[in-house]
């Protein structure tokens, strides 16, 4: 297969590079596009040297199976059409297309009926809502769900390589604010984007919409507190769901612990620390909520990986199968 990675320096970008190499891949071309300030770097898919070309208005008029973006929104509105007429696929990870109608949003577990024969765009959801939908969309299917009250502590990478050089330069003595409106490093904050008229934040709607749209559930209440924390990788959070249905807390633990990508966690809890180079979703404390029609859990994944690289490369790997390219 012919592929292309757009925003192949940063850290997810980095990251898309490393998971089609542990997920085996078959590629004939491996093209990888940055910024000019970033064109040169020499990035390594096993021992093979790459050196990391300028993207430029004719870089994607070449034609590739799959192009998977990680450049931000702005690229993205540029460049993905463009790829879209002349590559089999396109993989965006920016919120550049998650709500237009006619893109799909993706997480295959979930939705990846979507993803056979479709030719186009594809949107990668926001790490923050991946993690939490995996496991939310098996108690959907037993309970009906009917409400979600998220807070989530959302790790310093989740702003890319700038947030990590932010909370290591603070941790070092300096005071520069870097990328946050506040300190970070033995802080919180409330805020993850731009705050809205409605007084939720940029990243707040993005659960709400998100949550929605995958789970093909627009009537579903979703109320979302998002917190940066002086963490370098890896999102915690902590749900409530309501359900319609009487909820079976066995049942309930034994459809998580046999789910896909979910790994749940009985009679201990994980950490960001402790998730390394997991592609799963961590599902601890397991628990009723305040009556037997709702469930509290303890939601734990690795923020660049399942919830940005690994996704996009699910997606590509779907879609491969389905065009019978692998």
């Amino acid at each position: 297969m012919k592929i292309a990675i757009v925003g192949a320096t940063g850290e997810v970008g980095r990251m898309m590079l490393t998971c089609l190499d542990e997920f085996n891949v078959p590629m004939t071309t491996i093209d990888l596009y940055a910024s000019e300030r970033s064109a040169g770097t020499v990035l390594y898919l096993g021992d093979r040297a790459l050196t990391v070309q300028k993207l430029e208005e004719d870089s994607l008029s070449r034609s590739y199976d799959y192009v998977l973006f990680s450049a931000g929104a702005g690229v993205a509105l540029h460049y993905a059409p463009i790829a879209a007429q002349n590559s089999r696929l396109v993989i965006d990870n920016s919120s550049a297309f998650r709500k237009e109608k006619d893109i799909p949003l993706v997480v295959p577990e979930i939705n990846g009926n979507l993803i056979d024969h479709y030719h186009g765009i594809i949107a990668n959801p926001n790490c923050a809502t991946i993690q939490m939908v995996l496991p939310l969309s098996i108690l959907d299917h037993l309970y009906a769900l009917q409400k979600i009250v998220v807070s989530t502590y959302q790790s310093v990478s989740g702003s890319g390589h700038k947030g990590i050089e932010t909370l290591l330069a603070q941790r070092n003595g300096r005071q520069d604010l870097g990328v946050y409106p506040e300190l970070i490093d033995l802080n919180v904050i409330p805020q993850i984007g731009a705050f809205l008229d409605n007084g939720y934040s940029q990243e707040e709607d993005k659960l709400i919409f998100e949550s929605q749209k995958i789970l093909n559930l627009p009537d579903l209440k979703v109320c979302p507190t998002t917190v940066r924390v002086p963490v370098l990788y890896g999102h915690s959070e902590s749900i409530y769901a309501e359900f319609d249905k009487t909820v079976n807390l066995e049942e309930a633990a034994k459809a998580l612990k046999n789910a896909e990508s979910i790994v749940y966690e009985e009679h201990t809890y994980m950490t960001p620390r402790g998730l390394n180079s997991s592609n799963d979703s961590f599902v601890c404390r397991l628990r009723y909520g305040v009556d037997n029609h709702s469930l509290c859990f303890w939601n734990v994944a690795n923020n660049v990986r399942l919830g940005a690289a690994t996704n996009a490369v699910k997606i590509l790997i779907r879609h491969a199968r389905s065009e019978g390219l692998l």
